[in-house]
């Protein structure tokens, strides 16, 4: 017997999940990805002689505004508490490294969040270097792990 889609009613609409019933608990997700440039915008970055300005600061701070707004951006996800958030950004030989973390105690997870932290971080990264190389690109952008929930603990297998 196939499961029935949580996010369709009777008749096949979308819905949202009513997570009412469930109780509060800590949790937490860590998704990462990449801004992969070459080396004249790498170079530009360590030295910090990017036009626009401090890219990774601007970054940080649009990863923690957007996972802040998840729920705005997607339709079915629910408006959480949205309790920590920790974006890292690592200039490396390829471009930058992202990291986000995002903990909440509420009634569902916050992979969406951190998934979206990332995205953001990335995408906000590409716009301040986009001046100096237009064909810097964002990859790898998935989720490493979640704890807490009804689902448990989750890592991403290396």
């Amino acid at each position: 017997m196939t499961q029935p889609f949580t996010h369709l009613d009777a008749a096949g609409h979308a819905r949202m999940v009513d997570v009412t019933h469930k109780q509060p608990t800590v949790r937490a997700a860590t998704a990462t990805g990449r801004v992969v440039c070459g080396p004249d915008v790498v170079a530009a970055l360590r030295d910090g002689t990017v036009p626009k300005g401090d890219v990774l600061a601007v970054a940080r701070v649009a990863g923690i505004a957007a996972a802040k707004r998840t729920a705005e951006l997607l339709p079915l996800a629910h408006v959480i508490g949205v309790h920590g958030v920790v974006v890292d950004l690592s200039v490396e030989d390829d471009g930058v490294a992202i990291t986000a973390t995002v903990r909440t105690a509420d009634r569902t997870g916050v992979e969406m969040e951190a998934l979206t932290a990332v995205s953001v971080t990335a995408l906000a990264v590409v716009d301040m270097v986009k001046g100096l190389d237009k064909s810097v690109s964002i990859a790898d952008v998935r989720l490493e792990a979640k704890t807490g929930g009804k689902s448990g603990d989750w890592r991403r297998e290396p």
